[in-house]
Parts: structure tokens; C-alpha cells; sequence
């Protein structure tokens, strides 16, 4: 690696720097006052969804923005708090300790530090393809489960109700029909205005920031109920948030004590398989439309690093923004100064208006969050998957229920588990079908066989399709012993293994041990179309001297020519299949055009 290259791995604005310019600040600055005015509303609404303080959201926004733009390789990815990763952050921790709480706040320092601490090490070592084998339904049950998690907490919310003591899901849903006769309808209304208008922005105008244009509504909507409970002569009784402090985000210490890190070690894995995916599929998204090229394994370490910053800097964990990354590409931003820009406007934001959060209604909160919840909940790629494929679906379902009823890495680990389950069943029983050459086709390509289509009564013919491997071995193996136990006349044995994947040493083994048993009986196992690493493999195992690297071949006109010669002439004078040559000829008449031409005439050309 030379000196610039890695340089430019240590410290990534070595890139784009030259990007940077008259032309390019303006329209940076401009995408930085954009991003700042849409994430101070995300920012507190997400805070409260992760079950922390509002000025907490707004610390996650600047420090791990800047340093998530800085140290990744997107030039418009925005990054900070999102709905996704803060529902997980709330799902994770609320088990452990009482949301809001100030053992609550140090253990999601603690979690955005290992998060942060895992991404980097990915990226360092450069593993970033692990995230690929957590499969998409995995991924959609997760998110499904998360949303249905957070939607019912918020419930309380909603109804103008006190929070629910814990219990999860079933717990949640259990104090809230046990709580329903104390309900505030003007709670309730305050969430209906803010949710009509959420789904109404979304609906009509869906550019617009809905979070941003339902917050202002659930406020005005509590003003103004306010304003008819005063005439009427009561009280609302509507709860706001706490005031925030002005100024930067205070230095917090993530590392406690062992027991923390040991217990939220495998939350972190989990979350941060979830951000990962998040942030690598919006980075690229916006690269497909600014023609930029994403370095995935940078992408890691600029989340890392932003996680670690979160831990450091009262932040929570955080991951890439849709929300923010597409306003911002839209905005025209040249650079990852925008996102700078827009984490330096937000401190100037908080240091001057910060005590006017306490003017955000707390209904309008679970009303946004509520929305922002249902939003994780991808209901059309669920009817896909459900109805594409019974064992995808049942993943699908069984990690959103695992999700609901336990712990989301526990969650996360039974999804892939199931999936690996049902991929190996899947692969331990490669397609096995007899096949002939077709008559009726002047090239005689091969086709399965059937009433019309008689099969040679010495030689089968059989194509795999899928790998042979050691959790295939087994089944493939009582395959051909099936084959030799009722038709023993078919001594010869032709394997089609163009669709045959791959074989390990135990596939290859079997496949030894076969051509044995068919020379025992005076017959030959004969390989047409092996891939170029299985014979390899083969070779250098002693496989092949077993089947013979005579007995294999590139085409199958090569095979059928070789392997008729092996053939009882006597069987193939009574046979009426007529398979491998034209009429009545003889086999003296077959061999004359074999060494007058390439192939018999009429056989299948590869």
C-alpha cells in the first residue's frame, strides 16, 4: 500500500479535499442549515424514543455527525440519531434499567461505545461482507419486531397515561387496557391532530420532513386545547417535556464496570449488524445518484469511530440517515463539510433556543414516534417474502416474534440460526434428475425423461444440480444406491455436472467410491462438464486416478462417442430407443462416423 493510500485510510479528507473550494462552500453551508433545522426535531423525538432526555438526541447529532463525515467514505451521508437504531436502542436497554434514569443515560453511552468499538474492528480488518449473511427476511422480522416494541410503549403516551412499569410487549399492552378508564381525551387529541398530520404530509407532499410538519401541528393542536380547557374552566392536564440545557454536549465516560460491558457486548453485535446494513444501503443509494463510488469497509470505520465519539460525547448510538442523507444530497452538498456545517449550526441552534423544547407537548411526541415506529414495520416486502417462500417467511415470523418475547441479539441469532437451519436443508438435497437425449430434436439436446422419451437401457444419465458436499453427501449417496438397486442393467453411469456447483472433499470422496462400485459390476462412472476447481480438488486428493481423467469430458458428444464404445453391442442391436445414432446402423456404421467427424451423427453438441 503506498504512503497515500494508506494516509488516505487514516484520515479520509485527503480524498475530496480538492473538491473543496468557493464554489463548493456556499452550497455545503447551505445543506449544513438545512440538515440542522430538520434533525433539532428528529433529534428530540428520537431521544425520547430511545428512552433518554431530549438534549441527548441533539448531542447524538453533532460531535458523531461530524466525525461519521469526516472518517467514511460518502461525500453525502448524513449520520446521528435515527428511528431505527434509537427503537432498538429503547428495546435493548429498557429491560436493564428505568428508561430516563440516569443509570439508564450511562448505559447507553456504554452501548454506542461497543457498537462503536465493533464497527471499527470490521472495518480495520476489513470484514465488512460479514453483515451479508444476515439474511434480508432476518433483517425485516427484526425491524418488524422493533416497531411493534416501540409502538406499544408509546401507547401510554398516547392516552395521556403514566409510562408502563415493563414487561415488554405483552406487558405494555397488558397496562394499557388496565389503564384505559384514566385515559385524557385531551391527550388523545393532541396525537390525533399530530398524526393526521404526519400521515397527511406523508401522503400528500412526501419530500416535505413529516416529522417536522407533525411536531409543529401536535404543538399548535396543544395550544389550542389548552386554550378551549381554559374557557371551559379546567385543566388539560397535558404533560410537555423538560427544558434542555444550553450548550455543548458534556465529556461522559462510557466504561463503568466489566458487568455492563459483558451485558450489553452481545446487544452491541446485534445493533450494530442492524446499523451497519442501514448505513452501507443509504450510502450506497445516494452514490447511485451522484455517481460516487462507496469503500464499504470505510463506511465501517466512519461508524465506528462515530459510535465511539457518541459514547465520549453524551450521545446514543447512531447510524446513517435517510431522513437526512437525501435532504442533504438534494440540498446540493459537495462534501462531507455539509454534514460539519449542519453539527456546528445545531450547537449555535441549542445555545440560543434551547428552553423552547419545553413547549413540545409529550403526546405529540408518542404521536411522532408512534408514526416513526410503524414506518420500520415494511408490510409490503413481509407479503412478498410470505408469499415467495413458506421457509423465508417462517424466518421472517419467527425472529419478529423472537424479537417481541426476548433479547434483540438473542433475537437476532435465533433469525440467523433458523436461517442457516433451513438454507443447509435446502442445499443437503441437490436436484438429481435423469435426463436423455430428445429424438425428435435434430440436435438432440437432453431433456428429462418420460413415456416418449426411453432411456438407454445400459447407461443412465443423470445431472445434479446444486453442490456436493459433506451435508449432501448423504443424501446424493442414497440416491445412487438406489439407482444401481433397480436397474442393475445400467452398469454406466453419465453425471451431467455443469449445474454442480461445488464439491468438497467428502463429495469428491463419494464420487471416487461410485466409480469403484461401477467397475465392480462391469460398468463406469463418467463426469461430463466438471468445474475446473472440483477436478482440481479431484486430482490432488487421488480422487481421480479412481474415476479415471479419461472418463471425463468437456462436451457430451465426446462422452456419448466414448462411452457407446463401452456399450454391449449385442443390447444395443435389440434396443428401439435409438438414443445415440440414426435408423438401423450397426455399430461398425456408428464408428465409421465417429472417426469421420467429431461426434455420432445425431447427438446432442454441447
Amino acid at each position: 500500500m503506498s504512503r497515500r493510500m494508506l494516509l488516505a485510510r487514516l484520515f479520509p479528507p485527503i480524498r475530496w479535499w480538492h473538491r473543496v473550494d468557493r464554489g463548493s462552500l456556499p452550497r455545503d453551508l447551505l445543506a449544513g442549515l438545512v440538515g440542522a433545522l430538520v434533525v433539532l426535531p428528529q433529534g428530540i423525538a428520537f431521544a425520547t424514543l430511545a428512552g433518554l432526555p431530549a438534549q441527548y438526541g441533539l448531542y447524538a447529532a453533532m460531535v458523531p455527525t461530524a466525525v461519521a463525515a469526516l472518517f467514511g467514505s460518502s461525500l453525502h451521508t448524513v449520520s446521528g440519531p435515527t428511528n431505527a437504531i434509537s427503537i432498538m436502542t429503547f428495546a435493548a436497554l429498557a429491560p436493564l434499567a428505568a428508561p430516563g434514569s440516569p443509570e439508564y443515560v450511562k448505559l447507553a453511552f456504554t452501548l454506542a461505545f461497543l457498537m462503536g468499538v465493533f464497527m471499527l474492528l470490521l472495518g480495520v480488518l476489513r470484514l465488512g461482507t460479514l453483515v451479508n449473511f444476515i439474511s434480508q427476511p432476518v433483517i425485516v422480522g427484526f425491524m418488524a419486531g422493533a416497531g411493534l416494541l416501540i409502538v406499544a410503549s408509546q401507547l401510554t403516551a398516547l392516552f395521556g397515561l403514566p409510562g408502563a412499569p415493563g414487561g415488554g410487549f405483552l406487558g405494555a399492552l397488558g397496562h394499557l387496557l388496565a389503564s384505559l378508564p384514566d385515559a385524557n381525551p385531551w391527550a388523545l387529541g393532541v396525537a390525533a391532530v399530530t398524526l393526521a398530520a404526519g400521515l397527511a404530509s406523508r401522503r400528500w407532499r412526501p419530500r416535505w420532513p413529516y416529522i417536522v410538519i407533525a411536531m409543529v401541528a401536535g404543538t399548535a393542536g396543544a395550544l389550542a386545547l389548552e386554550g378551549l380547557a381554559g374557557v371551559a374552566g379546567t385543566s388539560a392536564g397535558l404533560r410537555y417535556l423538560d427544558a434542555i440545557p444550553r450548550g455543548l454536549p458534556p465529556l461522559s465516560w462510557p466504561i463503568h464496570d466489566l458487568a455492563s460491558l459483558s451485558e450489553l457486548s452481545g446487544l452491541a453485535v446485534a445493533l450494530s449488524i442492524v446499523a451497519l446494513t442501514q448505513s452501507v444501503s443509504i450510502a450506497r443509494a445516494v452514490a447511485l445518484r451522484s455517481g460516487q463510488r462507496i469503500d464499504g469497509n470505510q463506511e465501517f470505520i466512519g461508524q465506528g469511530l462515530s459510535n465511539i465519539a457518541a459514547g465520549f460525547f453524551s450521545g446514543f448510538p447512531t447510524s446513517a440517515s435517510v431522513n437526512r442523507s437525501g435532504p442533504n444530497f438534494e440540498a446540493g452538498a459537495a462534501t462531507p463539510l455539509a454534514a460539519v456545517f449542519s453539527a456546528l449550526i445545531l450547537v449555535a441552534i441549542v445555545a440560543l433556543f434551547a428552553p423552547a423544547v419545553r413547549w413540545l407537548p409529550a403526546p405529540a411526541i408518542a404521536a411522532v414516534l408512534l408514526l416513526a415506529s410503524l414506518s420500520l414495520i415494511d408490510l409490503s416486502r413481509i407479503r412478498q417474502t410470505l408469499a415467495a417462500s413458506r421457509s423465508e417467511g417462517g424466518v421472517l415470523l419467527i425472529t419478529t416474534a423472537a424479537t417481541l418475547v426476548l433479547r434483540l441479539d438473542v433475537a437476532v441469532l435465533i433469525g440467523v440460526a433458523v436461517s442457516l437451519v433451513f438454507y443447509l436443508n435446502r442445499t443437503s438435497r441437490p436436484i438429481m434428475r435423469s435426463q436423455v437425449p430428445d429424438v425428435r430434436d435434430p440436435a438432440r439436446a437432453f431433456v428429462p425423461i418420460d413415456a416418449e422419451r426411453p432411456e438407454c437401457p445400459q447407461l443412465k444419465m443423470l445431472t445434479i444440480e446444486g453442490s456436493i458436499y459433506f451435508g449432501a453427501v448423504d443424501h446424493v449417496a442414497t440416491h445412487l444406491d438406489i439407482l444401481r438397486e433397480i436397474s442393475p442393467d445400467q452398469k454406466h453411469l453419465l453425471l451431467l455436472a455443469r449445474n454442480m456447483n461445488f464439491v468438497d472433499v467428502a463429495g469428491a470422496s463419494l464420487l471416487g467410491q461410485e466409480a469403484i462400485r461401477r467397475r465392480a459390476t462391469g460398468g463406469r462412472l463418467y463426469i461430463h462438464g466438471l468445474r475446473h476447481n472440483a477436478q482440481e480438488l479431484m486430482a490432488r486428493g487421488g480422487v481421480l486416478a479412481q474415476i479415471g481423467e479419461h472418463n471425463l469430458f468437456r462436451t457430451k458428444d465426446q462422452a456419448i462417442a466414448t462411452i457407446y464404445e463401452q456399450l454391449d453391442r449385442e443390447i444395443c442391436a435389440r434396443c428401439t430407443a435409438r438414443i445415440f445414432y440414426e435408423g438401423q446402423a450397426d455399430a461398425q456404421a456408428a464408428r465409421d462416423r465417429r472417426s469421420s467427424a467429431p461426434a455420432i451423427a445425431g447427438v446432442t453438441r454441447s
